[in-house]
């Protein structure tokens, strides 16, 4: 059977370097394909799909609501000619009964030990139009490494550097932040891989950055620590979400090759100042992740919030829009109090205004958002940034 498994094209923000990651959902899924299938992947990102390729079967894996329009387009183009179309991912979980509409079958929940019966259902004949195990989590023990082997590593790049592969050591998140929608997705449980299902991964990766995209690092002091000693032989340079501030677990991410935290800055506290001196001080640079538009900021406080990552030395600032995506509280909260400006899956890139905000009109934030990249960016510019991060390395 030859299997087509699609990554539909998706807009980076408007500010943003132009790279691109190797995606991670797609490579995770198909290391649980059946190994009878012939599997071929193509990222839109970085590559044209082959529409002619004499496929039996095609899949869609979609990370992004912004991925829709674009994955809706290709899944009409093989369905017209008569190919049967599933869809997955992120994506998918968030909005099943629209995705349904635009293809023959949907799959939501974990993969590992689910997809030979959807392969054999195909083959059968007897492709269902909804697989749901969306509340049946796989044992951990069955995640072993992505398909790496899927990926063209030599269009991840840019300006001549290898970009990060992604990789992930646990699943699920015991937190529950207001505008985020993994708890929806991967439950409120923490649920972390076996050590040795972790080195084995690390074994089969050749590049020397990684990006751990597990929701939080900060889930449980003696795992973390464990996974950083399990990471430590292995040599990498690696980012990631949050690390616990406490100086054993910092210490042992510093000889594990921890190089930049991926830092939630949602004010200009104290805590949040000390939390950046500390990753400093041990030599671990820090990208803040700043959401503009909560109901807690005035004009006056975006403006004074980006004085502040300034006067803190941010290594690098990421600034989006808050977007009430499907399945958060966010979202509850702008349907009942009927401030949802647009549904449209295109306008949730997390740089567009899609809701009415609380202290200023819906056209001032998006002036706002502009302003804060060009402010923080204005002595050096994003490349140099990321330039003098790279070099620590």
């Amino acid at each position: 059977m030859k299997f087509l498994l699609v990554y539909p094209s998706w807009p980076k923000l408007e500010h943003q370097t132009p790279f691109t990651l190797p995606p991670h959902g797609p490579i995770v899924m198909a290391a649980a394909i059946p190994s009878w299938v012939d599997v071929t992947f193509v990222d839109e990102n970085v590559d044209e799909i082959p529409f002619d390729g004499g496929w039996d079967f095609v899949g869609l894996s979609m990370m992004l609501t912004s991925q829709q329009p674009r994955g809706f387009a290709i899944a009409q183009e093989f369905m017209s000619r008569g190919i049967k179309v599933i869809a997955g991912g992120i994506s998918v979980m968030l909005h099943a009964d629209e995705v349904q509409k635009h293809v023959d079958s949907v799959f939501y929940g974990e993969a590992e030990g689910r997809l030979e019966e959807v392969f054999n259902d195909f083959t059968n004949g007897k492709l269902r139009s909804r697989y749901d195990y969306s509340l049946n989590f796989p044992d951990t023990e069955l995640i072993g490494p992505a398909r790496r082997l899927i990926l063209d590593h030599d269009k991840y790049a840019y300006k001549g550097v290898r970009m990060v592969d992604l990789f992930h050591a646990s699943r699920g998140c015991r937190f529950n932040c207001y505008p985020c929608c993994t708890g929806y997705l991967g439950g409120r449980t923490f649920r972390p891989r076996p050590m040795h299902r972790v080195a084995e991964e690390l074994a089969t990766i050749d590049n020397d950055k990684l990006f751990v995209v597990d929701n939080s690092l900060a889930q449980d002091k003696v795992w973390e620590i464990e996974l950083f000693k399990t990471m430590a032989p292995f040599k990498k340079h690696w980012c990631c979400h949050p690390i616990q501030d406490d100086d054993e677990v910092l210490a042992a991410a510093v000889d594990a090759g921890a190089w930049y935290v991926y830092q939630g800055v949602d004010d200009t506290s104290d805590f949040i100042r000390n939390r950046i001196n500390r990753y400093h001080q041990y030599g671990i640079g820090v990208e803040g992740t700043i959401i503009l538009g909560t109901d807690e900021q005035t004009e006056d406080d975006i403006k004074r919030l980006v004085e502040f990552l300034l006067e803190v030395k941010l290594d690098l600032a990421e600034f989006t829009i808050m977007t009430p995506f499907a399945h958060t509280k966010i979202r509850e909260q702008m349907e009942r109090e009927g401030r949802m400006l647009t549904y449209d899956p295109g306008m949730y890139t997390a740089d567009k205004v899609v809701f009415q905000p609380k202290h200023m009109s819906a056209e001032r934030l998006q002036e706002l958002y502009h302003w804060a990249w060009d402010q923080f960016y204005d002595d050096e510019p994003q490349t140099y940034k990321m330039y003098k991060l790279h070099k620590k390395i």
